[in-house]
């Protein structure tokens, strides 16, 4: 059983596809990146992997037994929750420990470990309204290291940071990657795609191409995939999903 099984799919809203007719497999322990023009439904897809997004048609089959963990865009975070760094990466340990459960000595080493692995040691007591974009990224991926999940989904988890970050937390995904989690990443930066990613899916609502990174990132197909996206008819019927 693969990770991850998608058998004509099709997600949308209000019975409008944004993604139709997806078919394929992510290997478990492999390591993806969706790519595609904006509006391709990245995110989308990426939804309804997670659950949060029931599909219109045809099914997604999860590997039994996997824990997942799902970072959304940023841009869908309320940073002005009052929050301190501490207690948001603490956030990590829910499925083991509960919403109400205690934090023993343990737990707090890992808490401990886990922000420091993301350099940001000093920040505890910080209140996540007042760190920049790079910084609350990192104390998110702090949090995913403590959700220790089998299937990591990550929506734009480089966008709006800044380059040191990018490499710290590339070297995060390549970390899980060695230790045969399946991760899958929605990115816009073709060359990161190019450097870090074996695997790639590349999306315009449906497939342009699914594969070896190297085989599926072609002039050809990037422009074909602009090209079905600027297609896109929004006064089309609904999809008989």
């Amino acid at each position: 059983m693969p990770a991850i099984r998608l058998t004509d799919l099709t997600l949308g809203y209000d019975r409008h596809p944004a993604v139709h007719h997806v078919s394929g497999e992510i290997a478990r322990g492999s390591l993806t990146a969706i790519v595609g023009p904006n509006g391709a439904g990245k995110s989308t897809l990426l939804k309804g992997i997670a659950g949060a997004l029931s599909p219109l048609g045809g099914a997604i089959a999860l590997q039994k037994g996997q824990r997942l963990a799902y970072l959304p865009q940023s841009a869908e975070l309320d940073r002005s929750f009052p929050i301190h760094v501490y207690d948001l990466v603490a956030m990590g340990l829910w499925t083991s420990a509960g919403i109400f459960g205690r934090i023993g000595l343990g737990q707090r080493a890992r808490i401990e470990a886990a922000i420091a692995a993301v350099g940001l040691t000093g920040f505890e007591r910080r209140s996540i309204g007042t760190l920049s974009g790079g910084q609350m990224q990192r104390a998110l991926f702090a949090r995913l290291l403590l959700q220790d999940a089998d299937l990591i989904l990550l929506d734009e988890p480089f966008t709006a940071i800044d380059a040191r970050t990018t490499a710290d937390l590339l070297e995060l995904v390549q970390r899980w990657h060695g230790e045969k989690r399946t991760v899958v990443a929605v990115l816009h930066d073709i060359e990161t795609v190019k450097r870090a990613f074996p695997q790639t899916l590349l999306l315009a609502r449906e497939t342009v191409a699914w594969g070896q990174t190297g085989e599926v990132l072609t002039s050809g197909n990037l422009l074909k995939a602009r090209h079905m996206v600027e297609a896109f008819d929004s006064h089309a019927p609904a999809c008989a999903a």
